[in-house]
């Protein structure tokens, strides 16, 4: 077909944005735009499961601060969308989900898979749009776009009738609409100068959306040199690199007790798009003196989720106070100030390494140290490595050893989720192809999407998968033991041979149940990745040891 109907206006309107790839599971609900997508820039990824799609999506609008787009069908299709969803909402994440819906003229009828995305969506998306007139549907896709990116990102859905979608449409490609960063005015600056001056223990919280490569870097200089730790939001460590004499760790769950003790500590605080929601802050607990000094750098007005108190409101994203650090002048450095930023970066160093060998705790036969393969990772890795994982205990591991030195590296879900690590490593390495990408997974987690990896192959998007296979979901067996001790119920699991299916989809795979096996386990997958051969290394550990020992 060459007549240029609406789902044609809708792919044209996504390669004007720039989009480079839509994640989808297709439907019959949106063939328009499958057709409109036939000979368009923008390529169509097709995932093996809405849930992995929406995912993708997401990651996509983490690790490039541009809204991931996915598409899937009515009903069941955006039923499984939901997940990615709703951790783009708790993540704050650029999104944009087209879902086809049914024929305008059989809306209200109970008709095949019909339901209301309004009903559904509202409360887990920043706007949802329905595309009634074909008139409108590039200027629909252009605020979708900017809904998603202004403010706090967020996900928005696009709502597409049938019937809508092959109506010709005949008028203009809309261009991207702008988004401000906001400012940095000159009595911010002053303000924030005279504080930070005056402070003998100030402390830098980062994270959260609007972040770029250069800013990450710019504010990370500005931390070192004025000796000001920073410690960052969960899932979100990859603001300040690794290496950096200013990293002081993170906050959130399986975080140092240390940096719990800056938070608490800090005569001044600079939060820079990371706010205290109830996870930094473990439950409302921390810093919440309502005479704290808290100074919050966020572009979004209503800063929705913070806690405590908050003494000044910048209204600016991390690239504008990073255009405008020049303006900021914190005065001599005391040498209080100096001990204290020494001690935080000493704490967190002693934190995130691991244990020598000797120290390592007793497992049992059949099962490999999980420090083993952090150290085969760490050792065999480059520094550009990005890494990928959802939720559960095996998250610990990644967050607290391996090295996120240059933003983006760590993509994360924030909202618990499980199931991200694969379907975020998918996204990862086909947006950046010359990085190493490894997903951190446990069993349970992995079976969630685990199939995702046959998406990897058949779209060239060669990434290492770890999995951490302990027959159990880890987190709910630990708190099932702490609430309800030696009553094992609904916690333990039987899995394939994780392996063998790797190779059934045509990638590399490799199981590993002693500690000799690791290193050469992880040489022999790094090969195949670089070989252009997805990966994955079932790693069997003890069901006792799924936690690191400092936690």
């Amino acid at each position: 077909m060459t007549r240029r109907h609406v789902g044609t206006a809708i792919a044209e309107s996504l390669a004007a944005h720039g989009t480079s790839r839509a994640f989808l599971v297709p439907g019959e609900s949106f063939l328009p735009v499958l057709d409109g997508l036939y000979n368009s820039p923008v390529e169509a990824i097709v995932s093996r499961q809405e849930g992995g799609a929406s995912y993708m999506a997401e990651a996509y609008g983490k690790a490039t601060g541009e809204p991931g787009v996915a598409m899937v069908t009515r009903g069941p299709g955006a039923a499984n969308a939901f997940v990615g969803v709703h951790t783009g909402w708790q993540d704050g994440t650029p999104m944009v989900i087209f879902v086809g819906l049914i024929p305008f003229s059989d809306r209200d009828r109970e008709s095949f898979q019909e339901f209301d995305p309004k009903a559904w969506f509202g409360t887990q998306a920043k706007q949802v749009f329905v595309l009634d007139d074909p008139t409108r549907a590039s200027r629909v896709v252009a605020e979708a776009f900017f809904q998603a990116k202004q403010g706090r990102p967020g996900p928005v859905i696009v709502g597409l009738p049938e019937d809508v979608l092959y109506q010709d449409f005949e008028g203009e490609i809309e261009a991207p609409i702008p988004v401000t960063e906001g400012a940095v005015s000159a009595a911010d600056a002053a303000y924030v100068s005279e504080k930070l001056a005056a402070a003998k223990k100030p402390l830098i919280f980062a994270g959260g959306g609007r972040w770029t490569p250069e800013s990450a870097r710019a504010i990370e200089k500005f931390a070192e040199i004025n000796q000001i730790p920073v410690v960052h939001d969960f899932r979100a460590s990859d603001r300040i690199s690794f290496s950096s004499p200013a990293n002081a760790g993170w906050l959130g769950y399986g975080r140092n007790d240390r940096a719990a003790e800056l938070l608490s500590e800090a005569d001044v605080l600079l939060e820079v798009g990371a706010l205290l929601t109830d996870v930094p802050s473990d439950g409302y607990t921390l810093r919440q003196d309502p005479h704290a000094e808290n100074i919050v750098v966020n572009i979004d007005t209503g800063l929705r989720g913070h806690s405590g108190a908050i003494s000044r409101h910048i209204l600016a994203s991390p690239v504008a106070l990073a255009e405008a650090l020049d303006n900021i002048n914190t005065g001599e450095i005391s040498s209080a100030q100096s001990e204290w930023f020494k001690n935080a970066r000493r704490a967190h160093q002693e934190f995130s390494t691991i244990p020598s060998e000797s120290d390592w705790r007793a497992t049992s036969a059949g099962t490999a140290h999980m420090e083993a393969v952090i150290k085969a990772l760490q050792d065999q890795l480059p520094e550009e490595a990005i890494f990928t994982f959802g939720a559960g205990n095996h998250c610990i591991w990644a967050q607290q050893f391996l090295p996120t030195q240059h933003y983006p590296s760590q993509l994360a879900a924030r909202n618990g989720s499980m199931g991200y690590s694969v379907p975020g490593a998918v996204s990862a390495k086909l947006q950046f192809p010359e990085r190493p990408v490894v997903a951190i997974a446990g069993d349970g987690e992995y079976l969630m999407n685990g199939q995702e990896l046959a998406t990897a192959v058949q779209f060239g998007a060669p990434f290492l998968t770890v999995i951490m296979t302990n027959g159990e979901f880890g987190t709910i067996r630990d708190h099932q033991k702490n609430h309800f001790p030696d009553r094992v119920s609904g916690t333990q699991l039987a899995n394939p041979d994780f392996a063998a299916v790797a190779k059934g989809y045509g990638a590399h795979g490799e199981s590993v149940d002693t500690d000799a096996d690791v290193s050469e386990a992880i040489e022999r997958a790094l090969n195949a990745v670089n070989n252009g051969i997805p990966a994955v290394v079932n790693v069997y550990t003890d069901q006792d040891l799924s936690l690191p020992a400092a936690q």
